[in-house]
């Protein structure tokens, strides 16, 4: 397993290539959709912001060690079990029906997505300088991987990202974006 200080890197290095990408694109390409049910570009940004400080919401709660992250017996489901021995999400589509609590808003400006993906790189490295305090068997349960730990929630951070260059490269591709 990759240290937390490794995971940061290739979270840095993977917010960059993000940040690389958005200077190709203007407001029209990243509000362009292929049709109502997929997301924008910009909504996949909006989504990779959100979720990461929701994550790092988690691992927060895990170190705060709150009768919610008190889990000790609780395992990772088996797909869990597979993400974290490979260190990355399997290449596959992963679709969840639209709807309002999980679909995000299309992004205000092009600026919002910078300043949003400065921000988690931010607060990543603010959390990962503290994992090494956190009990491994502080964990809150994430809904398709079981009880992961406040590294886990870190790491996850990072795969999450990694995983969604599949989804932004179908989207420049189906979308016809020229570089």
């Amino acid at each position: 397993m990759k240290s937390t200080k490794e995971v940061l890197k290739s979270f840095e290095l993977t917010v960059e290539r993000y940040l690389a990408e958005l200077t190709k694109l203007n407001m029209d390409k990243i509000h362009r959709k292929l049709n109502e049910e997929d997301w924008s570009i910009g909504q996949m940004y909006v989504h990779l912001i959100q979720s990461a400080f929701m994550h790092l919401h988690n691992v927060e709660q895990c170190l705060a060690g709150s009768e919610s992250t008190l889990n000790p017996a609780k395992e990772k489901t088996e797909q869990g079990k597979i993400v974290f021995k490979l260190e990355q999400f399997p290449a596959v589509r992963i679709k969840v029906p639209a709807s309002p609590n999980y679909t995000p808003q299309p992004p205000e400006s092009m600026e919002h997505l910078v300043e949003g993906l400065h921000s988690v790189v931010e607060r990543m490295r603010n959390t990962e300088s503290v994992l090494l305090q956190v009990p491994v068997s502080n964990k809150i349960l994430h809904p398709a991987f079981g009880a992961l730990n406040a590294k886990e929630w870190f790491m996850l951070i990072e795969m999450h990202y990694r995983h969604h260059f599949l989804q932004l490269d179908r989207l420049k591709t189906s979308l016809a974006f020229e570089e």
